[in-house]
């Protein structure tokens, strides 16, 4: 745990390591959290439902360091399908496209990754939060629209190939903020010329903080009720 100032007071303010379960959004763990500190609390990078890992949250006077822990480097544990495309650029999206996956080696596929390593140019997915002329990009494709989206340059400093099968690649990412896994899937797959989607992911650190540090909603209510019994 990282508290800052006097341990549990949360309104003087804590930066708290909080791992985000699958099936979850990032705002039920703001919830959760904000129900048992009764004082206000924000978040330092939101995960997609799907996703899991750690999710920083800031309560009472620290929300002013949101923005410093948001620009801090970020890794995750990415499972990547290959031959299968769809509209979110993840596996909870429509499947738009299929495609046979090409008998790719072990050392090519070293070598289209380290294509997207340094600073790269990266389009959003349709599906997030970015906006386009202050309107956020997710409600703009529930309406059924596709706008062009312009490329953002995020940096990527090291991705490393955890495990291969043919239609299945595990990777581990050290990135800037502002990097989308899912937009880097969908590019993998496309320079592979199969198509691609991210399949699941894990945050396992942001700067300092660390996926085997963060605590579960469940322990985080166990520390609290502890507290207050033996107060």
């Amino acid at each position: 745990m990282n508290w800052l100032g006097t341990a549990f007071d949360f309104q003087a303010g804590a930066i708290l390591n909080m791992n985000k379960p699958v099936g979850k959004t990032s705002f039920w763990v703001v919830k959760q959290v904000r129900s048992m500190v009764n004082t206000k609390v924000g978040h330092a990078g939101t995960l997609d439902p799907f996703a899991e890992g750690v999710l920083l949250l800031c309560t009472g006077r620290a929300t002013k360091q949101v923005s410093r822990l948001m620009k801090m480097p970020k890794i995750y544990v990415a499972e990547i399908r290959l031959g299968i495309t769809t509209n979110t650029d993840d596996q909870t999206g429509e499947v738009v496209k299929q495609a046979l996956v090409p008998g790719v080696t072990h050392n090519e596929l070293e070598t289209y990754l380290s294509e997207f390593t340094g600073e790269i140019e990266q389009v959003p997915p349709m599906f997030s939060a970015k906006k386009i002329q202050g309107k956020r990009l997710y409600k703009l494709a529930r309406a059924g629209l596709v706008v062009e989206r312009k490329p953002s340059t995020v940096y990527i400093e090291e991705i490393s190939m955890l495990n291969f099968q043919t239609e299945l690649i595990k990777i581990r990412v050290k990135c800037s903020s502002g990097t989308y896994i899912r937009s880097l899937a969908r590019d993998l797959g496309e320079k592979i010329g199969c198509g691609g989607h991210l399949h699941s992911l894990i945050r396992t650190s942001i700067g300092d903080y660390h996926n085997e540090d963060s605590l579960s909603v469940d322990q985080f209510s166990e520390i609290i009720i502890n507290a207050a019994e033996s107060s």
